[in-house]
């Protein structure tokens, strides 16, 4: 089974951070892998805020996590027509755009989202695991 893993779950799964559940480190541990090339695009405009309490410090650049990513065996999918699409009629129950597109991949890969993100569990579509 491949699962699909959101911003945060990488960035923490890249440190063995604390933060990340039994469960996740166990699914993470026991299936391959998938980000969004949009993963990598919100951590670098995260990465360039200049507001505090919403920048995300990173030790590594933008190509360093791809290739961690290859390294890794962790799949980067791009972005598709039918991605866009689905984005077009997805609820708004989240508000992050970065969100919606990792929702959309996920419902139309079918592929489960490793995402503490409360918001995410709420699309019934989404299988999410944390």
């Amino acid at each position: 089974m491949m699962v699909r893993l959101d911003t945060h779950a990488l960035l923490w799964a890249m440190g063995d951070d604390e933060r990340l559940s039994a469960t996740t480190k166990q699914v993470i541990g026991q299936n391959k892998t998938a980000i969004s090339v949009v993963s990598l695009w919100k951590m670098a405009i995260k990465a360039s805020l200049t507001r505090k309490e919403k920048r995300l410090h990173l030790d590594r650049s933008i190509p360093e996590f791809r290739q961690f990513c290859e390294i890794y065996g962790i799949e980067i999918l791009p972005i598709t027509a039918e991605d866009c699409e689905r984005i077009r009629i997805l609820p708004h129950i989240h508000e992050d755009p970065f969100d919606h597109m990792i929702i959309a991949q996920a419902i139309v890969r079918k592929l489960p989202v490793v995402t503490k993100d409360e918001n995410i569990h709420k699309y019934a579509e989404v299988i999410s695991i944390w």
